[in-house]
Parts: structure tokens; C-alpha cells; sequence
């Protein structure tokens, strides 16, 4: 079957237009950087640079990159870019940046259409230390930082994070180690960043020291039905206020927490109802807020306050001792009253009754009674023999 000629006509020039339409936008997509490469300042930060693309030599060109774990995108003008890169922060000694041109002039960095993404693959220095638990705690002037595993010798170098204008290091002169974990106390203002570097011969590791502070010490004193919690304030962030969280437990019941906001110029304590017969468990953590830095304690020890007193159980007894007895007694009346209930409650006959037999049976009654009568039984009688007797006297 034959097309038309005016139907294979509208398809050749549909395609024309494609293939128009397709050099076009490839034409309006600029070149890549060329040549990129990086260089490490410090132990830190790097530099990542490139040449320009081919044929826009002297043009406004800008430029769009991005890493590999953040979904941000910059866009400049600049054929360079400085990073800081710590090992702790992202759990890795290599980092992969990917960059490419956006096109010319300020608008460019809106436009779909951009060249090929080119990607350089950054390594550390040394291959990843594996330190873990890393606290620093902050004081006035000092920084303490320690990590685990414990008993490795190393070499630490810290600075203030920022600029590589800021890139002289500063070696630790307060080193110490013990079974469990090795540290340094580091010479730094409470109120900057401070980065880390260690070096363990073969390995290193960086991180950024965190503000921590331990928990202030919790002073408990009873004031009629009530308990005042106070804190001595931290000696850093003076002038800020401090948010207290206070966790209880009284008895046997639940905890319980409380959140205080202590502005500054105001007595640092709390107040709770306080229940004499109950021994209290209290804990407590403070955190900076939001006017000041970032810093924060872990929770304090448990402080104990009172004693659990054993409950009056002399209603208890009452209730159920007295209905024992009550039951015990009740049970025993009822037997003898059972065993004994002829005695107790002889059956009366009637009375009329009575009268009818007296009446019936009287004379039967009579006689059987008088044959019935008691006769005695005779006694012997023994004959009584007299002698007389012969009277001499008169003869004599």
C-alpha cells in the first residue's frame, strides 16, 4: 500500500523540525569544566579548582556544584571552592564533589540547561582513625577533649574552625591517656568552634569539638511542704539563660519531669510539693537557650532526699482482723445454739391440749395411782419369853 505523497510530505518536515529543535538545545548546552583537582590546605580544609570550558574562554561563565551527601547546590562565578572536611562528621575519609557549568551570565543558574556533570573523589590525608564516644567538655579558657579506645599514642592539632585564614594549628601540651580513653585539654574561649585533628601514625581522625558542660551540682533544701532545688549557674554563657529539666520520682509512682526557663538575673532553683513520707530520686540536666551557644549537659547523678516510711496499717488490721473475729464468733453460736437447741428452746405444748387429756384421762390416772401405792412389807416379830423369877428374900 502507497502512502500519499501529502502525508509522507507532513512527516519528512515533522522530522525536520525535530532534528532542527534537538541540534538547537544541544547547541544551548555549554561545555564542562575542564581539569579539575583539589589540594588540601590544612589537615581540615581542601580547594577544588577547574579551568574554564573549552570555547567560553573570557565569558561570564558560572558554575553550579555539590557533594554527594547534601542536596544543596551552590552556583558561582569563581572557578574554585574551599570545603572543610572532617572524618567524624560524615564517617568517611573520602568525599566524592560533583561540578558543572550552568552557563553564562547570573541567569544561568535557573536554567535546565547545563553541561555534562563532571565529579572528583576526595581522600584524606591518611586513611580514618576509628575513635568513638568523643566528648568535650567546655570551660571559661579550656577545652576537654577525650575519645575511646584508650592507650594509643598520638599527636593532636586543633584550630579555630573558619577560613583557611584561620589555618595555624596549635599542638596539644596537655596530653593524657589512660586504660579506657585518651584526651587533651586545649587552650580555647568557650565561646568559639574549635576543629580537631589526630594523628595516630598510619590513621587520623578530625571532628569538631562540641560544647558540653557537666551537670551542675543540685542542692536540695525542704521550706514547710515544699522542696527548693537550686544549681549553681554555669560558669560559661554569662549572661544567658539556662533551661533546667529536673526528673523525680517519689514512692512508687512514675517519673515525673519538669522543664524550667531561668532568664538571667533570677535565682536558679525550683520548687516542688514535697511528701514526707516518700523518699524522692531526683536528676537533673541543663541546656543553654536560645540567646546563647549551643551547649548542653548530660543528666547528673541521681540525688536521693527522704525515706519511705511504712503506712499506718492500724485501719488496715481494723478492717480486717475485727470481721474475722465477728465471723469466727458467729459461726460458733450458731453451733451451739444447733447442739443445745432443746435446752434453749424447749418445745412448749399446747395448752389446751393439756386441759383436754387432764380432762379425758383424770380418773384412769387416779386409779392406776392409788393400786400403785407403796405397802410396806411386815417385819418379823421375834416372842418375847418371860421368866419369872422365884423371890428368896423373905425366906433368907
Amino acid at each position: 500500500m502507497t502512502l500519499p505523497r501529502d502525508f509522507v510530505a507532513f512527516l519528512t518536515f515533522i522530522m525536520v523540525i525535530m532534528m532542527m529543535m534537538v541540534c538547537h538545545c544541544k547547541a544551548d548546552w555549554p561545555p564542562p569544566p575542564r581539569n579539575l583537582k583539589v589540594v588540601w590546605l590544612d589537615n581540615f580544609t581542601v580547594n577544588v579548582s577547574w579551568l574554564e570550558p573549552d570555547g567560553l574562554s573570557g565569558r561570564d561563565v558560572w558554575y553550579k556544584y555539590d557533594d554527594e551527601k547534601t542536596s544543596s547546590v551552590d552556583c558561582k562565578k569563581w572557578r574554585n571552592f574551599t570545603e572543610m572536611l572532617l572524618t567524624e562528621e560524615t564517617n568517611s575519609d573520602r568525599w566524592t564533589y560533583f561540578v558543572w557549568t550552568a552557563g553564562l551570565g547570573p541567569l544561568a543558574c535557573n536554567s535546565r540547561n547545563h553541561s555534562t556533570i563532571m565529579n572528583i573523589t576526595i581522600e584524606a590525608k591518611k586513611p580514618r582513625a576509628e575513635v568513638k564516644d568523643i566528648r568535650c567538655f567546655t570551660s571559661l579558657n579550656e577545652r576537654n577533649c577525650s575519645w575511646t579506645p584508650g592507650s594509643q599514642s598520638f599527636n593532636l592539632s586543633y584550630r579555630i574552625c573558619g577560613a583557611p585564614d584561620n589555618k595555624r594549628l596549635e599542638t596539644c601540651d596537655q596530653p593524657y591517656s589512660s586504660a579506657t580513653r585518651n584526651g587533651c585539654v586545649l587552650k580555647a574561649d568557650a565561646g568559639v568552634d574549635i576543629c580537631v585533628h589526630v594523628d595516630f601514625g598510619n590513621k587520623s581522625s578530625s571532628f569538631k569539638a562540641k560544647h558540653e558542660i557537666h551537670s551542675p551540682k543540685m542542692s536540695i533544701r525542704e521550706v514547710g511542704d515544699h522542696l527548693n532545688l537550686s544549681w549553681t549557674p554555669p560558669e560559661i554563657g554569662i549572661g544567658c539563660s539556662w533551661v533546667y529539666k529536673v526528673c523525680y520520682k517519689r514512692c512508687k509512682q512514675p517519673e515525673v519531669c519538669r522543664n524550667q526557663t531561668i532568664q538571667q538575673g533570677e535565682t536558679h532553683q525550683m520548687q516542688i510539693i514535697y511528701d514526707r513520707s516518700c523518699r524522692y530520686e531526683f536528676k537533673s540536666k541543663v541546656s543553654a537557650g536560645a540567646d546563647c551557644l549551643t551547649v548542653s549537659s548530660d543528666f547528673s547523678d541521681v540525688v536521693h532526699y527522704g525515706t519511705n516510711e511504712p503506712p499506718d496499717e492500724t485501719l488496715t488490721v481494723v478492717a480486717i482482723v475485727i470481721p474475722i473475729i465477728l465471723s469466727v464468733c458467729m459461726i460458733l453460736s450458731c453451733y451451739c445454739f444447733r447442739r443445745h437447741s432443746s435446752i434453749i428452746c424447749p418445745i412448749i405444748p399446747d395448752p389446751s391440749a393439756i386441759f383436754k387429756e387432764m380432762m379425758m384421762n383424770g380418773n384412769k390416772e387416779l386409779k392406776t395411782t392409788t393400786g400403785s401405792l407403796y405397802t410396806p412389807v411386815p417385819e418379823p416379830i421375834e416372842p418375847c419369853k418371860i421368866t419369872l423369877v422365884t423371890e428368896n428374900r423373905e425366906n433368907s
